[in-house]
């Protein structure tokens, strides 16, 4: 594989993934000879549709974060300037830990679903992460398969904090964001919303998809996917178990004050069984004051993603001949669904 290009100290290659804004890029670090993930964000595009305060949210969670099941950050690039001020240049990179087993939504595309050991343990390192973040202060907003990295050793990593915010124990969230299928009933009828609650619900989706083989919540009109959401209006496979039904039924509460808390889940029986924690790893000296940077603000991107799917919506042609790629759309879409405060 060539290194063509250099950035700061990394020979950086091929592209690995590639979004709106960004594209993620294999490098080497020619101190060490290590290799790393690059995300290359465009900056152009970003000032241009008001998202600097979202890179700079997502960094500034990333540098916070230091647990075995989240991706790490190594280092931000900004051509000299200090972090979280925006760079002269074209390019702000974020140089990030290479995680080379892929998405788990990848390894779901082909397995369909996973046996019970191996659903559980990638679930057990899902809740262990998103209670680390919690501890925190970090709500992640956006957890779905697509956001969820396999290592070369077979665990899951937590990736993808664009949509983050970082909110102290007990203040609620507005902003009304996330990828369709996965969002908590409370985040889709634009209340103020407990962020780690709505976290919970998230993984709820993933672990009744690891187990059956399929979303809980599925239609082509947003308006009938969110009424089966706000209702909690799904079947189990008849293969789900009695333990597996029970924990997916207190965690897919439309309630957000009854459902499931971290605490509950680490205590159910099903998951203890066959479960170890992961070792922890925390760095208090990365501690942000979270006032400083708690800011819920992202309506001019609301406004555009807003009519982006407002046209796509009202477009009878696509809707009608392809109906199954339209749905894969609304499953991989993170949205902002409604104006924050």
């Amino acid at each position: 594989m060539g290194f063509v290009e250099s950035i700061g100290r990394y020979r950086v290659g091929r592209t690995i993934g590639a979004g709106t804004f960004a594209k993620v890029r294999l490098a080497v670090d020619v101190d060490t000879g290590g290799t790393v993930a690059v995300k290359v964000i465009d900056k152009r595009m970003v000032l241009r549709n008001n998202l600097m305060y979202q890179v700079k949210r997502e960094i500034t969670a990333m540098k916070l974060l230091n647990h075995p099941n989240i991706v790490k950050i190594y280092e931000v690039i900004k051509f000299g300037l200090m972090l979280l001020v925006i760079a002269t240049k074209t390019k702000i990179c974020l140089v990030m830990e290479y995680v080379s087993g892929g998405q788990l939504s990848d390894k779901l595309s082909y397995l369909k679903r996973l046996d019970e050991r191996e659903a559980k343990k990638y679930f057990y390192q899902l809740i262990d992460a998103v209670d680390y973040c919690h501890r925190r202060g970090v709500y992640h907003r956006d957890l779905k398969p697509e956001n969820l990295l396999i290592d070369n050793q077979g665990d899951l990593k937590v990736s993808d904090f664009g949509l983050s915010v970082l909110r102290k124990p007990g203040q609620f969230l507005s902003t009304s964001c996330g990828s369709p299928c996965y969002v908590a009933p409370e985040v889709i009828q634009h209340k103020s919303y407990d962020g780690a609650a709505a976290d919970v619900w998230s993984c709820g989706v993933i672990l009744f998809e690891l187990l059956a083989g399929y979303l809980p919540f599925q239609d082509c009109s947003l308006t009938n996917l969110y009424r089966r959401i706000s209702r909690a209006q799904f079947a189990f496979p008849q293969w789900l178990t009695v333990p597996q039904k029970k924990i997916i039924i207190r965690i897919l509460d439309p309630s957000p004050i009854t459902r499931a808390k971290i605490s509950d889940i680490f205590d159910d029986k099903w998951l203890q069984d066959h479960c170890n924690p992961s070792p922890m790893v925390e760095n208090d000296d990365d501690c942000v004051v979270i006032e400083e940077v708690s800011t819920d603000s992202d309506s001019s991107h609301n406004r555009e993603v807003s009519d982006t799917v407002r046209n796509i919506l009202h477009s009878s042609s696509f809707l009608c001949s392809e109906p199954v790629l339209f749905c894969r759309w609304l499953l991989r879409l993170p949205l902002y669904l409604g104006k924050g405060s």
